[in-house]
């Protein structure tokens, strides 16, 4: 079994320069919910209005995504990740120059385009830098980045927003992107496969587990951006936060409990792993249906204390999903397919679940309360919990390597050896 310890120089590299970028990543990408208050004030916007500002980032992204992501297993991966991040850094920097929500909402879309071009890349160079057996592992702590950023952005943006307004918050989180862009160019490329074992988008129809996950992570996603979104107003409107309060409080509890979640969900799902081959999917359904209960209780805690202890088990139940699901992804296809298929999977997931969640959630509070967006949210995640159970089921069914792909795993073979070498010529 692969420990830590074990980790070479150029693993260490790969794995923290793109925990970096996906901190900063999600920093610029969470920050303006807690700048939904500011922002709402100075331009004079309802709810639904500002879930648009989620809903252009978000079809942008989604659109963005699938090309990005074959553009990334076609040439140079860690040139798509630099130029990206770079992208997504300016456009952020240019949000706090808006002078109209017009204008704010373009600039929320660009920096869809630049996280566009980083997951699927970034996800593929990890599988192909690390062993399967601790893919869970390296995907969760790839994600801990994410959720730590997601964390401060939530506590930042309250924070800087309430002394120096919303504008500086964008400007703030805006520059450091543009050295980790360049620093990307560190990364190893990985070999890119020839026109013969180049898995076109088509064949990832055929793989029902796939199939599967993309559905039920469309309702489970659906729910988790909802509480992304509105928390830090759920928070100040029924139960007494200040702006500063809420971002400290929601950002920490996110921190802690949501950073514990990914790493325990992601080691239980390489123990599992080894134990059947459907073992590292089991996890998902299993956190997502823990957490339930648990967020239905906090929305109606009748104190701060117990809304945050409440949240805060919640959300350890529900990061399970981070490390597994990418995992899972890459267990089911091959190497070669890792980015598009990525890809694929953040268009329908982004498209079908965060675009419409702030807007539909918005459109709720509006008519009968927030407090009923979230409770409608919660029902979403339950039919995604359940819908992933059919995804353990489809890979004990079918196996991990799907006979309709036969010919693409065998590429995938080459391709492993071709990295391997790689990866000894560097290390």
């Amino acid at each position: 079994m692969l420990k830590i310890r074990d980790y070479s120089g150029r693993q260490w590299t790969v794995l923290i320069i793109l925990m970096l970028i996906n901190f900063v990543n999600y920093v610029d990408r969470q920050i303006i919910f807690s700048l939904f208050p500011f922002i709402r004030k100075d331009f004079n916007l309802d709810y639904a209005q500002l879930g648009m500002l989620a809903t252009a980032f978000t079809v942008v992204l989604s659109l963005a995504s699938l090309p990005l992501g074959m553009l990334a297993d076609r040439t140079s991966r860690r040139l798509v990740i630099s130029c990206g991040v770079i992208f997504w850094s300016a456009a952020t920097f240019f949000s706090g120059l808006a002078i109209s929500f017009r204008s704010l909402l373009t600039a929320r879309g660009l920096v869809g385009v630049g996280e566009a071009a980083y997951t699927p890349a970034g996800t593929a160079v990890i599988s192909a830098t690390f062993p399967q057996e601790v893919r869970a592992r390296v995907q969760g702590t790839f994600d801990l980045g994410m959720f730590m950023g997601g964390a401060v952005g939530i506590a930042l943006g309250g924070i800087v927003a309430q002394w120096l307004g919303w504008r500086a918050a964008f400007w703030i989180v805006g520059a450091p992107g543009l050295l980790l862009g360049l620093s990307a160019l560190k990364l190893p490329n990985t070999p890119v496969p020839s026109d013969k074992e180049r898995l076109p988008l088509r064949e990832l129809f055929r793989v029902p587990a796939y199939l599967m996950l993309l559905l039920s992570a469309s309702f489970s996603s659906f729910a988790g951006y909802s509480y992304v979104a509105w928390g830090p107003d759920f928070v100040q409107e029924y139960k007494g936060f200040s702006s500063t309060e809420s971002g400290i409080t929601l950002g920490l509890t996110v921190l802690l409990a949501g950073g514990f979640g990914i790493l325990v969900g992601a080691t239980l799902s390489d123990w599992l792993s080894r134990k059947r081959a459907w073992g590292r999917s089991a996890v998902v359904p299993a956190g997502f249906m823990f957490a339930a209960p648990c967020i239905f209780y906090a929305l109606h805690a009748h104190t701060k204390p117990a809304f945050i202890f409440l949240f805060g088990i919640g959300t350890f139940f529900l990061t399970w999903y981070h490390g597994p699901v990418t995992a899972t992804i890459h267990d089911i296809i091959p190497a070669q397919g890792h980015a598009t298929a990525w890809g694929f999977y953040s268009l329908v997931i982004n498209l079908l679940a965060m675009a419409v969640a702030p807007l539909l959630i918005g459109t709720i509070a509006d008519h009968y309360g927030l407090m009923t967006g979230l409770e409608s949210a919660i029902v979403f995640q339950l039919l995604g919990g359940l819908l992933f159970l059919y995804v353990p089921y489809f890979i004990r069914r079918d196996g991990l390597h799907h006979k309709a792909l036969k010919k693409y795993w065998e590429g995938d073979a080459h391709l492993k050896a071709e990295q391997n070498a790689a990866a000894k010529a560097t290390s």
